[in-house]
């Protein structure tokens, strides 16, 4: 036979509770590293958080497949940086790169479009602020006494540094160039032949793509003096248009990478009208980019201090550079970036191998960070970063203690208004909170190994803005319960009944909250969406505290002779109440009537 309205079976409310901690610890103990620890944020353990915003030329919206295609291989990389807990998240237009963890400073170079490409030098490099002269030194000019030897494996390497030069980057006085000029006008495409590779992506305001089009009309014409007007010109302190969105079969005027050095450097592709270069020509035209690159690994300096970045070609990018290299021994060829050179080594001999290596002032990270890039492919599209925040290990732990403080302030407050106010009832409150919480973290930690949540700051407000909804719902069952004792019930007979009338109120209270939260974290964008998912957790784990633990702990006390006494339970008030007001309605002396 079914208990009446409101009565229960406490007993088997407990245990259904003690049954779903088992089986949530269960699952936390045996299954994935058995780490009983939540994933924690970069705010709370250190890290980098990078916010990269899509540009195109033409201001257009970059397409879906694009954007796709970038997040995907900038999770190649980052994974590519050895660390867990990376992840890469889509915001329309926008990418944000979350990287925990002490070495997560790779991540601000993830979003370069690491376009590779190999151009012969035309002339010598002009230092930043000189000159231009492309006029080839004379004939008898011998190489720069910086330039190395080939080493046994045949790769070119950058020459030391000499009378200052950086390193990576050939001295002034460099052997001569058969010929500094640039592909003749026949040879070379018109200034209106489109690009032959798209110019880069999203979100360019007018301005900058005026300036690009500028800058390819100055630094990529086809005629020598506007080459050399535009090296003149050329200022290697301001951030560079062209970074990126270089054509590849038109000349460039650039700047190395430290900005010392500027460089008038061939086209990598002939001209698709060209019809005079023979396809085995490999006196101007590399026909090398990073399309032709098998792999890349960063390796110690076999030639000096530092590290440099190794590259094997694949078959046909290994036959191209064999040539390449044949034809243009003891000159000068640059290892250009998104449009910037990264170093210009002299040819010393014909590589064949089919490898070789970009030379450089590396340190060991940068050489690392380069060589991931290359390896795992060009973006489809650029990307400028708008926003690059990193937070150390330290104030990462800072702030997990402040937030647990915070916490622990919020219950502490919480404890002694529940024993000042309600006594036995508060006892339960603690108690029903604490399970709360054993409950809440067995979820945070399969949460973060299932659906790789983070718990972050927000996250930790919005637990401590819970705490104040799951007491709320206890002090609407009990001040519903204080009410029935006025009514002249004892507290046995009064449980049923304030349950079955404050159930409603709470349903409906935590229905709410659970709206707004799940309103929050569909329009929020970042780390309120932590704060939005942890209320909503929160909220809904509250219900099945009070309807597990609260309610039957309650209805347990009452049925105890000593736990209902009056003075101990907190009802002393309420019960004196009750028996004036049935002594008023009786006009008998003041009793407690049995429901």
């Amino acid at each position: 036979m079914a208990p009446p309205a409101g009565q229960i079976r406490p007993a088997k409310y407990l245990a259904s509770f003690v049954l779903i901690v088992v089986a949530l610890y269960a699952l936390v103990f045996l299954t994935g590293n058995g780490s009983a620890k939540p994933k924690l944020g970069i705010d709370l353990q250190g890290g980098t958080i990078v916010t990269l915003t899509a540009r195109q030329v033409d201001g257009a919206q970059p397409s879906e497949e694009a954007l796709d295609r970038a997040r995907d291989l900038i999770e190649v990389r980052v994974n590519g940086l050895g660390v867990s807990g990376a992840e890469v998240v889509r915001d329309g237009s926008n990418l944000t790169i979350t990287v925990p963890g002490a070495d997560s400073e790779g991540a601000k170079g993830l979003g370069q479009t690491a376009r590779l490409s190999f151009r012969k030098v035309l002339g010598q490099p002009i230092p930043a602020g000189a000159a231009p002269n492309t006029e080839p030194p004379s004939s008898s000019t011998p190489p720069s006494s910086g330039t190395s030897t080939p080493p046994s494996s045949g790769q070119t390497v950058a020459p030391p540094p000499s009378s200052g030069a950086p390193q990576g980057r050939p001295a002034p006085n460099l052997a001569a160039q058969p010929s500094s000029t640039p592909p003749s006008s026949s040879s070379a495409p018109s200034s209106s032949t489109p690009p032959s590779t798209p110019s880069a992506p999203s979100n360019v305001d007018p301005k900058l793509a005026k300036e690009i089009q500028e800058a390819k009309a100055l630094r990529q014409a086809t005629d020598q003096s506007i080459l050399q007007q535009a090296a003149l010109m050329l200022d290697c302190s301001k951030p560079d248009p062209l970074r990126g969105n270089d054509d590849l079969d038109k000349p460039l005027v650039t700047c190395g990478e430290k900005g010392a050095y500027k460089y008038i450097l061939a086209p990598v592709n002939p001209p698709k009208e060209d019809t005079q270069t023979k396809p085995d020509d490999y006196s101007t035209y590399s026909r090398l980019s990073g399309e032709d690159i098998n792999s890349a690994a960063a390796n110690k300096n076999p030639n000096g201090t530092g590290y440099v970045v190794n590259l094997d070609f694949k078959s046909d990018g290994g036959i191209k550079w064999g040539k390449f290299t044949s034809a243009n021994v003891q000159q000068a060829v640059a290892v250009v970036l998104d449009g910037e050179v990264m170093s210009a080594p002299t040819i010393q001999s014909a590589i064949t191998g089919g490898s070789t290596e970009i030379s450089g002032k590396f340190t060991l990270k940068e050489a690392q960070s380069l060589a991931n890039t290359l390896k795992y492919g060009a973006l489809p599209l650029s990307f400028d970063s708008s926003e690059a925040q990193t937070i150390s290990p330290t104030l990462g732990l800072q702030s997990l203690k402040a937030g647990l403080i915070a916490g622990g302030i919020g219950l502490a407050l919480v404890f002694v208004y529940c024993m000042f106010y309600y006594r036995l009832l508060g006892i339960m409150t603690i108690l029903s909170l604490a399970l709360s919480g054993v409950i809440v973290y067995g979820v945070l930690v399969l949460l973060g190994r299932w659906i790789g949540f983070t718990l972050d700051l927000a996250g930790i407000a919005g637990f401590i803005v819970a705490i104040g909804i799951t007491a709320d719902s206890f002090i609407v069952f009990f001040e519903r319960l204080k009410d029935e004792v006025r009514e002249g019930r004892t507290f046995r007979s009064a449980v049923p009944r304030a349950w079955v009338r404050s159930r409603r109120t709470i349903l409906s209270a935590d229905a709410v909250s659970f709206i707004a939260a799940a309103v929050l974290y569909v329009i929020a964008v970042g780390q309120v969406k932590g704060f939005a998912f942890t209320l909503g957790m929160s909220t809904v784990l509250d219900l099945v505290v009070v309807f597990l633990v609260t309610h039957p702990l309650v209805a347990v006390a009452s049925k105890s002779k000593f736990l209902s006494n009056p003075n101990l339970s907190g009802l002393g008030g309420a019960a004196r109440e009750g028996a004036a007001h049935r002594a008023a309605v009786t006009g008998k002396p003041g009793t407690v009537k049995e429901a």
